[in-house]
């Protein structure tokens, strides 16, 4: 009976935790790095109930408002990481080569340390990525990074938009061709799936049309059976839905854009896109965005060939484009490899920094909310001691809705949430993942030797 009340004790406080909570600021006197207005100098940023409410020097707050004193320090919006996996309980749903009805939002950890982690790095929003196992995988989902808060359903970034992942090349051939010997198993094959899987949404939708017609005239018609797989489908084709797409190889990724240009499909921010700078002009004329690594490449046959020139290459042809972490280390330092874009091919600091932080929202669309630090966004921000496209920057604070989620000075050594006594923690971890978009798949292997 005890355990029955206090199960109903912990359900009503979850419930009551769905209010996500947002803080009351006053930013002093440091160098706000907008990326959209320019850089501001000695300039204050006031914030209200989790928003900018204004921006500009001298500014004043009532008497019980937090007062954080950036002298000398430099004010940026925070950074927005398109492409990561950490704070989800699973990454990929690797038993079918099309998973499109599958939603890793379904499952958010708000326990995983990674989160903290991030924030200690300055990153404030994470797009929560399904793997790359399948050619068409889940559904993905973007994440505020709110760390302290248990309820998961309080990390869903309200109002982004709906995204999903695709993969092109080497994993779903290796997964599903070689892992399970279904198709597909060559770059062709992968082409094959999609187009399948694009025509059974089309069907779908044809017969849920034809229903809505016949139900004008006869109200007992049978509607089709629902399928969410091909609703899902349906749904990229109506442009409700963003694709992510894991790629590497120029040939591949002019392969899916003549496949979407065929259904009608043009949503796209192509993931990884290591041969991104061979296509820059057709990615463009497209309207398609890429995240890239900034110079990660190699670590694999089909990504033997790449460049540290890729981010400005696509930048100069006008392709919308982020860096991204796609590693639960990598994502603490995002500013560094921002920086390196101006070792290799000479961005301006906005331009850099815009890879970052207003780039990645766009891909996400939640530029509206976050990216720049203007009056009525999102109170999202970091704060550094020196530039944070130094090698000498330290992050010092992450703020997410006005509220302070990452405090260098203050916070505790162990930021754990839940501490599992019994748990140990190996001082080998093993050979390092280079690629976070395979994880769950080891079990396809296993009768290999």
């Amino acid at each position: 009976m005890q355990k029955i009340i206090l199960f109903a004790i912990l359900l009503i406080c979850a419930n009551a935790s769905t209010q996500v909570p947002t803080g009351d600021l006053l930013i002093r006197n440091g160098t706000v790095l907008t990326i959209t207005k320019g850089v501001l100098e000695e300039t204050d940023i006031l914030v209200e109930d989790g928003k900018i409410k204004r921006i500009g020097k001298n500014l004043k707050a009532p008497s019980n408002v937090r007062e954080i004193d950036a002298t000398g320090q430099f004010v940026m919006p925070g950074i927005v990481d398109a492409h990561s996996h950490i704070a989800i309980d699973a990454v990929n749903e690797a038993t079918h080569p099309v998973t499109s009805e599958v939603k890793v939002g379904d499952s958010v950890d708000p326990f995983d340390l990674s989160i903290y982690r991030a924030l200690a790095g300055g990153v404030t929003t994470i797009h929560a990525m399904h793997g790359s196992a399948n050619a068409i995988g889940g559904q993905c989902q973007t994440l505020k990074l709110r760390y302290g808060l248990m309820d998961p359903s309080s990390f869903i970034f309200e109002g982004a938009a709906r995204t999903i992942k695709f993969a092109l090349g080497e994993n779903p051939m290796r997964v599903h061709g070689e892992g399970r010997g279904v198709q597909p198993r060559t770059r062709m094959g992968v082409e094959r799936v999609i187009r399948d899987a694009f025509q059974k949404g089309k069907d779908y939708k044809a017969k849920w049309a034809k229903y809505e017609e016949q139900k004008k005239k006869n109200p007992n018609a049978v509607p089709p059976l629902y399928n969410e797989r091909y609703q899902t489908m349906a749904d990229i084709l109506d442009g409700k839905i963003i694709i992510q797409c894991h790629s590497y190889r120029a040939d591949e990724i002019l392969m899916l854009m003549r496949v979407l240009d065929d259904f009608g499909v043009h949503r796209i921010t192509f993931q990884h896109v290591n041969e991104g700078f061979k296509v820059a002009p057709e990615l463009a004329a497209f309207g398609a965005m890429a995240s890239v690594f900034s110079d990660w490449w190699a670590y694999k046959f089909e990504v033997y060939y790449s460049t540290a020139y890729n981010a400005t290459i696509l930048t100069r042809n006008g392709v919308i484009t982020s860096i991204n972490s796609d590693s639960g280390e990598l994502i603490r330092h995002l500013f560094h490899e921002a920086a390196k874009t101006q070792r290799y091919g000479d961005l301006t600091d906005e331009e850099a920094l815009a890879l970052i932080t207003i780039n990645p929202a766009r891909q996400l669309g939640i530029d509206n909310r976050v990216g720049s630090i203007e009056v009525g966004k999102d109170a999202d921000l970091a704060i550094y001691k020196n530039h944070p496209l130094s090698i000498y920057t330290i992050p010092q604070l992450t703020i997410v809705d006005g509220i302070v989620r990452f405090d260098l000075a203050n916070d505790p050594a162990d930021m754990r949430i839940y501490v599992d006594p019994e748990e140990s923690t190996p001082t080998y971890f093993g050979q390092e993942q280079v690629e976070g978009c395979l994880i769950d798949t080891d079990f396809m292997f296993s009768h290999q030797h």
